[in-house]
């Protein structure tokens, strides 16, 4: 009995022996095929097809920008003030038509509004009072004329025609250049006053309404001629002795698109803006970008004091990592990789639901001057031409090389 015991022991401690070995074996194995699977060049990394749509990373290259030698300026749109107008009426009155919408174009002399006063009447009377006087003072004149020349009559009656003649000729020319000044034709019988556009161009603000009164010195109308756009920029007195004119001006829309558009300077105030220490640069916008700008738009500029460019990517395109900066440029596609190795059937489910990979490698760069949403690079190595350079996603691609955003195989 006793040596039966001791067989049964010296097996027991055979089988836990044995079982420890297959469990170190098995960890072994396991950690070798996650040191397998985890072998990959350092500047590299792989998007399947589902990541890289979610992620949205696009492509652009490397473009030859005007970055340096550079003064920032910030400023607004505006047209010269010949290129604008804000209508009032001389004559206050009750709004009887409206013609126009806000943003409608209209030609110079288009007739925007009418207003009814009766007091428009009261001076087509006059004007017309004093024309019908005229008439007969002038016959009178002519005959009292040629009395006092022949001695038939005193000159004294020949001075009173004439003085009379005088009067009424001023009268009619004030009534005239009253009717004039609000639009009105002088042969006229309405009592509408016509708001005229002064300039052309596009319909801004309206300030009136159909049966409202509408007062004098009040604006009714804004009409604003873009074809004349350009920048006022700020430039401060330390920066002045660099400007000078026709130098050329990048610049770009704050609150809109990031799209950069060019202008030259034209001209230089001589007097500081207001408190600011500021002295306002004028530059002329090109004709064709200039077609979609409102005045009044605020924009980020840089003025370039030479022509030199510089090769320049994105911002976005340029990340850092530790104290490098790198780019990362699309490489061949490669097929999706299958890691499972001791399972035939999981390996090929997994094979077939798998996309070709889309891979990405890390290249360093140097950086420089960043404006305008572009910064300045220098290639620490060259690149393959036409090299497709990620410009949007690049900071999802370094996530998923430090392992942050990497799919697993």
């Amino acid at each position: 009995m006793k040596n039966i015991t001791n067989i049964i022991s010296r097996t027991s401690t055979l089988l836990s022996i044995a079982f420890l070995m297959l469990i170190l074996t098995s960890c072994n194995e396991k950690k070798a095929e996650e040191a397998h699977e985890e072998e990959k060049p350092e500047n590299e990394v792989a998007l399947t097809q589902a990541q890289f749509k979610t992620v949205g990373i696009q492509f652009g290259k490397v473009e030859n920008r005007n970055l340096k030698t550079i003064i920032k300026a910030n400023g607004y749109t505006t047209v010269p003030p010949q290129n604008s107008a804000k209508i009032a009426t001389l004559l206050g009155g009750t709004v009887k038509d409206i013609f126009v919408l806000e943003g409608t174009f209209v030609n110079k002399g288009k007739v925007l509004a009418t207003i009814q006063n009766l007091e428009v009447v009261g001076m087509l009377e006059d004007y017309k009072s004093a024309t019908a006087n005229i008439e007969y003072l002038q016959l009178e004149y002519n005959r009292q004329k040629t009395l006092a020349d022949e001695n038939v009559n005193p000159r004294k009656t020949f001075q009173e025609v004439k003085a009379k003649l005088a009067v009424e000729k001023a009268r009619a020319q004030a009534a005239k250049n009253k009717l004039q000044a609000l639009n009105v034709s002088p042969s006229s019988n309405s009592a509408l006053i016509p708001i005229i556009s002064p300039i052309n161009g596009y319909v801004g603000e309206i300030n009136i309404a159909k049966g409202a009164f509408a007062e004098t010195g009040i604006t009714l109308f804004e009409v604003f001629d873009n074809s004349q756009m350009h920048l006022d920029l700020n430039v401060y007195e330390k920066d002045l002795g660099d400007i000078s004119i026709g130098q050329e001006v990048d610049f770009i829309l704050t609150n809109q698109s990031n799209k950069s558009i060019k202008g030259k300077i034209f001209g230089i105030n001589k007097s500081f803006s207001n408190e600011s220490k500021t002295v306002a640069v004028h530059a002329k916008i090109n004709p064709d970008d200039a077609k979609d700008l409102i005045s009044g738009m605020y924009v980020s500029a840089n003025i370039n004091l030479n022509n030199a460019t510089v090769p320049a990517l994105p911002k976005g395109a340029i990340v850092k990592n530790g104290d490098k900066f790198f780019i990362y440029i699309k490489e061949d596609s490669h097929p999706k990789k299958d890691t499972k190795h001791d399972h035939g059937d999981e390996s090929k489910e997994a094979h077939e639901d798998g996309h070709d990979e889309i891979h990405f490698k890390a290249i360093e760069v140097i950086p420089g001057t960043t404006d305008m949403g572009y910064t300045e690079i220098k290639f620490v190595t060259s690149i393959p031409e036409n090299s497709q350079i990620v410009t949007q996603g690049a900071f999802y691609l370094l996530a998923a090389q430090k392992g942050g955003g990497e799919h697993t195989h």
